[in-house]
C-alpha cells in the first residue's frame, strides 16, 4: 500500500510540473518582449494607402515613413496583430546599399540601430527585430510602394491612435478627452474588443493583418452567421510565408461595438493554421478576428495603455 501511495505521489507530482512547465513554457513564447521603442513627438493627420490583392481592395494598410539620414519615403504595414515593430531585412539591405554609413546590417544580426519617422513623431530604437523578408527597394520609380517593415502594437501602447477609415488618415497623439469609451482588453500587446451579435457577447481580436476581412472566426460560427447557399469564395492567403485557405461568404447580421451597431455582410473562416494557434484562441477566450474593412467609414480610436476605444 505505501509503495502504491509513494508511485501514486511521484505520479501525481510529475503532472503537476510538466502543467506548470507547459504554462511557463507558453507565457515566455508568447509574452512579447519589453517595449524597445523610443517615441518622442505626435504624427497627425497621416494619409494612409490601401493596397489590393487577389481583387480586395483592402488587404493591407500602410503609412509612410522616412528612415533617418536617408531622403526618400518609404511604407510599413500598420498591423495590430503583430506585438512588435519590425523591419524586413532585404528591403533594408538594399537601402544600405544606396546610403552607406546610414543603416548598417550584419549577416547574423537579427537586430538593428535606427531611427525613423511618422510626419513629427520619432520612432528609434537599438533593438528593432529584423525578419528575413521583404523585397528589393525600386528607387527608379518614384511611384513604387516599397515596403520595409511592420509597424506594431508597441507604437500603440506608446500613443493614443485615431485610425480615420473614412478620411484614409491616421493620427498617433498623447492623449484625448475620452468620452463615452468602452473598455477593452490589451493582453501581451493584442487587442481584444467586446461585441455583440445576436445578443451573444463576443471577443474579437483586432488583427489589422488580416485587414481586408470583416470577420474571421471558427468554421462553425461561420456556419451558423453565413446566409445559406450563398456563393463561397477561396482565396489563398499568406501568413509570414504559410500559405492559408480562406473561404468568405456573405452574411447579414448586426455587429455592435459600443453604442455603434454596424452591418455584418461577409463572413469567413481559416483553413490551414496550426494546432498551436488554434489552442491559444480558445485559451485567450477571443471568438474571432476582425479587421479593417469593417470600419471603412467610421473611425477608430484606441487608447491601448488605458485599455479605452471608442468608434464613431
Amino acid at each position: 500500500m505505501k509503495l502504491f501511495k509513494k508511485i501514486a505521489t511521484v505520479f501525481l507530482v510529475s503532472i503537476i510540473l510538466f502543467l506548470l512547465g507547459g504554462y511557463f513554457y507558453f507565457q515566455k513564447k508568447f509574452t512579447p518582449p519589453e517595449n524597445y521603442l523610443n517615441v518622442s513627438g505626435v504624427a497627425e493627420n497621416i494619409p494612409a494607402k490601401w493596397i489590393s490583392s487577389n481583387g480586395n481592395s483592402h488587404s493591407a494598410l500602410l503609412l509612410p515613413v522616412k528612415i533617418k539620414g536617408v531622403n526618400h519615403t518609404f511604407y510599413m504595414q500598420f498591423d495590430s496583430g503583430s506585438p512588435i515593430t519590425v523591419f524586413y531585412k532585404k528591403s533594408l539591405e538594399s537601402i544600405a546599399a544606396k546610403f552607406q554609413n546610414q543603416l548598417i546590417i550584419g549577416n547574423e544580426n537579427s537586430t538593428i540601430s535606427t531611427a525613423f519617422t511618422i510626419g513629427k513623431m520619432n520612432i528609434s530604437s537599438d533593438n528593432f527585430e529584423v525578419l528575413n523578408y521583404g523585397e528589393k527597394i525600386n528607387f527608379d520609380d518614384l511611384k513604387a510602394v516599397n515596403i520595409i517593415g511592420t509597424i506594431g502594437t508597441d507604437l500603440l501602447e506608446k500613443r493614443v491612435t485615431v485610425l480615420d477609415f473614412k478620411n484614409n488618415q491616421c493620427s498617433f497623439i498623447e492623449k484625448i478627452k475620452e468620452d463615452d469609451f468602452t473598455d477593452f482588453e490589451f493582453k501581451k500587446r493584442k487587442i481584444l474588443i467586446p461585441s455583440v451579435i445576436e445578443n451573444e457577447k463576443l471577443k474579437l481580436l483586432y488583427d489589422s493583418g488580416t485587414s481586408g476581412y470583416e470577420l474571421i472566426t471558427t468554421k462553425e460560427i461561420w456556419q451558423q452567421y453565413r446566409n445559406k447557399n450563398s456563393k463561397i469564395k477561396t482565396e489563398k492567403g499568406n501568413s509570414w510565408g504559410n500559405t492559408l485557405s480562406v473561404y468568405s461568404a456573405s452574411a447579414k447580421k448586426k455587429i455592435q461595438f459600443g453604442k455603434i451597431t454596424l452591418n455584418l455582410s461577409e463572413v469567413t473562416y481559416i483553413e490551414g493554421t496550426s494546432d498551436l494557434q488554434k489552442f491559444l484562441m480558445k485559451r485567450s477566450g477571443m471568438q474571432g478576428m476582425i479587421g479593417n474593412k469593417l470600419f471603412l467609414n467610421h473611425k477608430l480610436i484606441l487608447d491601448c495603455k488605458n485599455e479605452k476605444f471608442k468608434l464613431e
